[in-house]
């Protein structure tokens, strides 16, 4: 079970409205303090997302907590026909069409306003669906991960990109300095949100990761469930799929 932490602690509001009212409060920054927080290996990762997508060969695609969209355009190289991004924050789809238009993409990608936990989509719709960073803003992880389940093709490809916590002793080390003392610390210099950053950082700190991940991935109903570890574990990659 993951462990409940929320952007706003004297907050009487759900998780899912703080989460929604702080990306909205923080998107036009994101994605510029994103690449300097990750120093830019994020982008590393997303590509190796979209190898693992590309070799499914999917005819549509829905990229959950699609945020600003960096994943939903990366994801137009695997020439799938349709590709929608879905957010709860509007305001964070608002900084991603304008991504999209620059690019003229907007006959590939859709972006969505709606509810990871609600999916508004019939069964079995997509051949593939991935969630970058945004697996544990979700105010009940199990449910979410249900409803993606739920939506998924049989047969088709769930992938996950997640913050975990490196098991090397001397790496871990690192990754607890750069969360708990260095993202904050950017945070609160340049961030409109002060807390935003304390969120990330704390929330990614006590999500389950590697195994505890991939045993609820199969509680839901996931098959073929894998786990890939990067750089030195401070992010994972996960993919499961669905029974025919």
């Amino acid at each position: 079970m993951a462990e409940k932490v929320n952007p706003y602690k004297d907050s009487d509001q759900s998780k899912k409205d703080q989460v929604t009212k702080m990306f909205d409060t923080i998107s036009n920054e994101y994605d510029g303090l994103n690449r300097v927080i990750s120093f830019g290996i994020d982008v590393k990762w997303r590509n190796k997302v979209v190898e693992m997508v590309a070799k499914a060969k999917p005819k549509n695609i829905l990229d959950i907590a699609t945020g600003t969209g960096d994943l939903a355009i990366n994801l137009t190289s695997t020439n799938a026909k349709e590709i929608i991004g879905l957010d709860i924050s509007d305001g964070m789809l608002e900084v991603g069409r304008k991504k999209i238009s620059s690019k003229n993409l907007d006959g590939i990608i859709s972006m969505v306003i709606g509810d990871s936990e609600d999916l508004p989509f019939e069964d079995n719709t997509f051949d593939a669906i991935t969630v970058a960073f945004g697996v544990r803003n979700f105010e009940h992880l199990e449910k979410g991960l249900a409803e993606i389940l739920r939506v998924l093709k049989p047969n088709g490809i769930f992938v996950i990109l997640e913050t975990s916590v490196p098991t090397n002793p001397i790496y871990k080390a690192g990754y607890n300095v750069h969360c708990k003392l260095i993202m904050p610390t950017i945070g609160k210099l340049f961030s409109k949100d002060k807390v935003a950053y304390n969120y990330l950082s704390e929330s990614a700190s006590v999500f389950p990761y590697g195994e505890a991940l991939n045993n609820i991935l199969r509680k839901i109903g996931f098959i073929n469930v894998e786990h890939k570890p990067q750089t030195m574990g401070v992010a994972t990659i996960y993919s499961a799929s669905k029974v025919q």
